[in-house]
């Protein structure tokens, strides 16, 4: 079941808000830039930046982190992307009560799991 549209405006605030303290500066983004986006139940959020070896204004995004929110237990789970490619539990807190939880851990990136 999708996020309602109260939840949606608190993440888009929570996660927002970090976006935007961690974007490079206006004249850098056309080379790096970070983004985040709501999906279902999901928020994940992600770097972008050109393509290295496709078309000239390729872009590419590279995923960071995600978060799902499980309503039947009140949290939030906690993803990371490794080499795989596939979505990982962040051993650390695979599960947070609230958004901001879920921020604060992407923000300390206390394994390097996140930003690298």
């Amino acid at each position: 079941m999708a996020l309602s549209e109260f939840e949606i405006a608190r993440v888009m605030k929570v996660v927002g808000a970090y976006v935007e303290s961690v974007r490079p500066a206006a004249h850098l983004r056309a080379q790096v830039d970070v983004s985040f986006r709501i999906k279902n139940q999901s928020v994940e959020i992600f770097s972008i930046r050109p393509s290295w070896n496709g078309q000239p204004g390729e872009l590419m995004e590279e995923p960071a982190a995600k978060a799902t929110y499980v309503r039947t237990s009140d949290h939030w789970e906690v993803f990371w992307m490794p080499a795989s490619r596939k979505w990982k539990f962040y051993e650390p807190a695979p599960a947070v009560d609230a958004i901001e939880d879920f921020v604060e851990l992407v923000r300390a990136d206390a394994w390097s799991c996140f930003w690298g």
